[in-house]
């Protein structure tokens, strides 16, 4: 006779526990550079098991060391990765059921925060014309709370009036950054963590510094409009995105809010 597999709770909430683990390391890793080194890990240990499962004993050895001794060198690889993780967690407010349920946003039937990206890039591209300074700032996975904290809270759907409302230079609202969640702006006049990074040109200021710092050391992404030269810049995970057109970078914000 036959002996069945026993499958009980704890092994379904395992194997929840564990694809919910893999799906936020897959959200912090996507777009970035690190993705292709955990690709590359993944294909060396798949190699690795193959030489085990063939009793290749020497290559299998060579590997399972490059393995097991390099947990240090990924620790170093991933730390800004890690660092991200990490504070997802740690500002994760459990006590909040919308805050909570909001980094469970994979369980929904579409994953998307149902952002009008449209309308966003629009509100820039008028603020670019009249050169007006401008830093939105918009949540993905990570919560938010921690830096809305620091500003006004505001609870409005997004539209172009409301956005260049807040950010005209007569307004007591434009200065510091604007915080976008679900469609609805949230906070206003938000201080942001500046990036100390030597690698941004000298010629950018504290409002792209603020840009640069947050989506480090968070998953969000930011667009921001440069008062001196009226130039729309799109910023995720520490770094520039290049677009040539309106189009293409509603098309990249629209995508990465997915």
């Amino acid at each position: 006779m036959l002996d069945f597999i026993e499958f009980s709770f704890l092994d379904a909430l395992d194997i929840l526990l564990v694809a919910i683990l893999l799906y936020y390391i897959y959200k912090l890793l996507k777009g970035t550079v690190a993705i292709n080194i955990v690709i590359g890990i993944a294909i060396i240990f798949a190699i690795w098991k193959i030489t085990e499962a063939l009793k290749m004993q020497m290559l299998s050895n060579i590997l399972g060391t490059l393995l097991g001794g390099g947990v240090i060198a990924l620790i170093i690889v991933f730390q800004q990765e890690i660092r991200k993780f990490l504070l997802m967690v740690g500002t994760t407010n459990f006590s909040n059921k919308r805050s909570f349920f909001n980094q469970l946003k994979f369980l929904k039937s579409e994953i998307g925060s149902e952002i009008n990206t449209e309308v966003l890039v629009k509100a820039c591209n008028n603020m670019s014309k009249t050169k007006t300074g401008a830093l939105i700032v918009i949540e993905r996975t990570n919560n938010l709370d921690f830096l809305i904290s620091t500003g006004d809270a505001m609870n409005a759907l997004i539209n172009e009036v409301i956005l260049e409302s807040i950010f005209f230079k007569n307004s007591p609202l434009h200065d510091g950054a604007t915080i976008i969640r679900d469609n609805f702006v949230v906070a206003t006049r938000v201080v942001l963590p500046i990036s100390d990074s030597s690698k941004i040109p000298s010629r950018f200021g504290l409002r792209h510094r603020a840009a640069i710092g947050v989506t480090e050391k968070t998953d969000a992404v930011c667009l921001l409009v440069s008062e001196e030269t009226g130039e729309i810049s799109y910023i995720k995970d520490g770094e520039f995105v290049l677009y040539t057109t309106q189009d293409e970078l509603n098309e990249k914000l629209k995508k990465d809010l997915m």
